[in-house]
C-alpha cells in the first residue's frame, strides 16, 4: 500500500469512531517543531497531506496529528510490545507500528461525557494495560517514516497493522476484560505540615534546575532496549524539580525546553507529565507526613 492510500486508511480510521479533525504537527529530526496547522478537517488532511510528503521525506521531518471528537473518547496506548498489543487488539479501532518491536493502539470509548471522568479512566486504562502514561495523544501519520537520530540511517516506517472501522466499546466492555485497573480510594484531605529542606531553600535561592542528563542516564531502559525510557527520566525530572519548589507550570515550560520527547509531543504532554509528577509528589509527601508519630 503507498504512503497516500496508508494515511488515508488512518484518517479514515480516526473518522469512523468520531474524530472531526486533527492539529497538524511538522517535527525535525531533533524533535523541534517546524510547523503547525490547528484543527484541520479530514478533507483538509487529505488535500494538503499529499503534498507535504515529499517535503517532510527531503528535510526529515515528522508529520504528526492529535485527533479531536466531541463524540467519543479517544485513547492512545503507546510504547506496546507485541504481548500488551494482543490485550486490546479486540477493542481498538487502529493498531500502529512505529518501530521494530514498538506499537501502538487507539481505543474510542463512549460515555465519557465528563472531563474528570474521562481523564480518570484513561489514566486506569493505560495503567491496567503497562502503556506510557504519558502518551500525548498524538501520533505519527501512517505511511510516513519515523525520524529520529536513534533510528539513522535506517528510520521506520510507520505502519498500520489493523483497523476496525466504527468500533466503540463502553468503559464496562473495557472493565469486563481486566484492562482497567480499580479506582484509587478517596482519601480525606489532609493538612501537611510544610517541610523545607536546605536542598530546597538552595535550590530556590538560586533558581537551579534539576540535571536533566543525570535523570536521563539513570532511567531503566525502553520496551525496545534501544535507549534510556524517556518518558521515565521526564517524569523523575519534573518530581525532582517540583521538590525543589518550583511550580507545575513552570516546570511544564522548562520539559519543553529540556527534553526531546516533550518537544516532539508538544505542550500538553509535559502539562501531564508536570500534573502527574505534582500528584506523586503530594502522595510521597502524605507518606512521610503519616509514618510520623502525632
Amino acid at each position: 500500500m503507498g504512503q497516500q492510500e496508508e494515511a488515508f486508511r488512518m484518517l479514515d480510521a480516526f473518522a469512523s469512531v468520531g474524530a472531526t479533525h486533527f492539529d497538524l504537527t511538522h517535527l525535525d529530526i531533533d524533535g523541534e517543531k517546524r510547523g503547525f496547522r490547528r484543527h484541520q478537517s479530514i478533507a483538509q488532511l487529505k488535500s494538503s497531506l499529499p503534498k507535504l510528503f515529499p517535503g517532510a521525506t527531503e528535510r526529515r521531518n515528522n508529520i504528526i496529528i492529535r485527533p479531536d471528537s466531541d463524540k467519543t473518547c479517544l485513547v492512545q496506548l503507546d510504547d506496546l510490545d507485541a504481548a500488551k498489543l494482543s490485550r486490546v487488539g479486540e477493542v481498538a479501532f487502529l493498531t500502529l507500528q512505529t518501530s521494530p518491536g514498538n506499537h501502538q493502539a487507539w481505543i474510542a470509548i463512549s460515555d465519557l461525557t465528563d472531563p474528570n471522568d474521562a481523564k480518570d479512566f484513561t489514566r486506569r486504562l493505560k495503567k491496567g494495560v503497562g502503556a506510557d502514561a504519558t502518551a500525548s495523544g498524538a501520533t505519527r501519520v501512517a505511511g510516513t517514516m519515523n525520524y529520529k537520530r536513534k533510528y539513522e540511517p535506517e528510520f521506520p516506517k510507520v505502519a498500520i497493522l489493523n483497523t476496525a472501522p466504527g468500533r466503540v466499546v463502553s468503559p464496562s466492555q473495557l472493565e469486563s476484560l481486566g484492562l482497567v485497573t480499580e479506582p484509587e480510594p478517596v482519601k480525606p484531605a489532609t493538612v501537611i505540615p510544610l517541610r523545607v529542606s536546605r536542598r530546597h531553600e538552595n535550590a530556590v535561592r538560586a533558581r537551579k534546575w534539576p540535571d536533566y542528563q543525570r535523570c536521563l542516564e539513570r532511567a531503566p531502559r525502553n520496551h525496545g532496549d534501544t535507549g534510556p525510557d524517556v518518558s521515565r527520566a521526564d517524569f523523575v525530572w519534573c518530581m525532582t524539580a517540583l521538590d525543589w519548589g518550583y511550580n507545575t507550570d513552570e516546570t511544564a515550560n522548562q520539559l519543553m525546553q529540556v527534553s526531546s520527547k516533550a518537544r516532539e509531543n508538544g505542550q500538553r504532554y509535559a502539562v501531564l507529565t508536570a500534573s502527574n509528577a505534582a500528584a506523586a509528589v503530594e502522595r510521597k509527601g502524605q507518606g512521610v507526613n503519616q509514618g510520623r508519630s502525632p
